[in-house]
């Protein structure tokens, strides 16, 4: 077998096993009535903001130190911090433990960077698209398996939502044993990059030595000639932008299911979850047949309208009295928003320099990260406005459309500019 197609099944395995948590379409239902004496407004003001706030802390340490590394530690540290999650949400009964097991939430999350940028250093730039695609497909056959199969059991009542927290451990358990059969990293892409002197010395390879020096020159060479690239810094910002608001949108959906179900019992969450990974899939794939570059003027006012449309979804499915109405909006919004962002997400791949895709990534998440986590204290804290799930859903849902409105204008006007700016040329050659 070919060591990078070795390395591409060792990655999925992992992937795949790391996403399937049948236990995550229930976990409010489970933490409001399974896991203790805890109300519905301690779960969500009291221990889903710290998971925020801690993912966004531990990915500013994550990503300085992922590369340094060399990727492989914080994958295994991701496998560890599953477990030790899952493991307090089955033994632990208390919000003081909750907020605690928010913690290693935030480290499994932060160190997704390293699984997403490990295959960057390790394989050849031939197999970047194919080994790209492997484990998004991996990925999401594991997020779409969990879902299916914890409505299944859910439906079915072989086993309870305690009971499905069982499952997503013993996933994390084998997703930290593969962890140990990744090839380490001999080199990375800025600590222990190589260099001409480490190529060929006297007949003999050398291997890459660490250089804070080099690293903080690539580093810096990598910002400023991405985002120095107007079309970079239009849609990373576009990016950033509207992941915080899907992120903050899939943090507290199960709230407003709960809300919106009869008798505050939502259900079928693990069949939506599964459909919208389905769907959001698709939606990738279709917007990975566009070639999004030499048309992404029009795409931008093309996919500003569709931010509008999961501003509408969002806000109908927080005024809704039918659950199924807030299920099918969630699952249109997850089809759209994956469309969306893989166009958005070629246009700054494309046009960024060699090797930045991970760096330009992860800090346009860490904005996002930024973003969603004012967000989470103007909106849901009690230092905030401390919203209920229906009126939070409203504010999401004007957020994403207000985004729209201004991409909207913003477009148009860069078409005029363009127009009349070859008009005044096409004036100028005729005097």
């Amino acid at each position: 077998m070919k060591n990078w197609l070795k390395i591409s099944l060792l990655l999925c395995t992992f992937g795949f096993f790391r996403e399937l948590r049948p236990s995550e379409p229930y976990v409010t239902e489970y933490l409001s009535t399974d896991y203790g004496n805890l109300t519905i407004e301690e779960v969500y003001q009291d221990v889903y903001p710290f998971g925020t706030y801690f993912v966004l802390a531990q990915l500013v340490i994550v990503f300085l130190i992922t590369d340094l590394v060399r990727y492989k530690p914080v994958i295994i540290l991701s496998a560890l911090a599953g477990i030790t999650l899952f493991s307090l949400l089955i033994w632990s009964g208390t919000v003081r433990m909750l907020q605690v097991a928010q913690f290693f939430f935030g480290t499994f999350t932060a160190a997704e960077v390293a699984y997403y940028t490990y295959m960057y250093a390790k394989v050849d730039k031939e197999q970047y698209q194919i080994v790209t695609g492997h484990t998004r497909a991996a990925i999401l056959s594991g997020k779409f398996l969990g879902g299916l199969l914890a409505q299944i059991l859910v439906s079915t009542d072989s086993m309870n939502y305690k009971e499905l927290h069982y499952i997503s451990l013993s996933t994390q358990v084998i997703s930290l044993a593969v962890s140990f059969l990744l090839p380490s990293v001999p080199r990375s892409l800025y600590f222990y990059a190589a260099s001409n002197k480490n190529l060929e010395l006297g007949g003999e390879v050398t291997a890459p030595k660490f250089s804070f020096i080099n690293a903080c020159r690539l580093l810096w060479y990598h910002l400023v000639s991405s985002y120095s690239n107007p079309v970079v810094l239009q849609w990373s910002l576009w990016w950033a932008l509207a992941t915080c608001g899907q992120i903050q949108v899939i943090s507290y959906i199960q709230f407003l299911w709960k809300e919106v179900a009869p008798d505050h019992l939502s259900v079928y969450n693990g069949g939506v979850e599964a459909v919208a990974t389905l769907l959001g899939a698709i939606g990738a794939i279709l917007a990975g047949f566009l070639n999004s570059n030499k048309r992404r003027g029009s795409y931008m006012l093309g996919i500003s309208i569709c931010a509008a449309v999961l501003g509408a979804l969002l806000i109908y499915a927080a005024r809704t009295q039918e659950i199924w109405v807030a299920y099918v909006n969630y699952v249109l919004f997850c089809a759209t928003f994956f469309f969306i962002i893989t166009v958005a997400g070629a246009v700054v791949a494309e046009n960024l320099v060699e090797d930045s895709f991970g760096l330009i990534f992860g800090i346009n998440t860490l904005v996002g990260l930024v973003l969603q986590t004012i967000l989470t204290i103007v909106v849901v804290e009690r230092v905030g406005f401390a919203l209920g799930p229906r009126d939070q859903y409203v504010v999401y849902g004007s957020y994403f459309i207000v985004l729209a409105g201004i991409y909207i204008i913003s477009s148009i006007m860069a078409k005029l500019f363009c127009r009349d700016k070859t008009s005044s040329e096409g004036n100028a050659v005729v005097q």
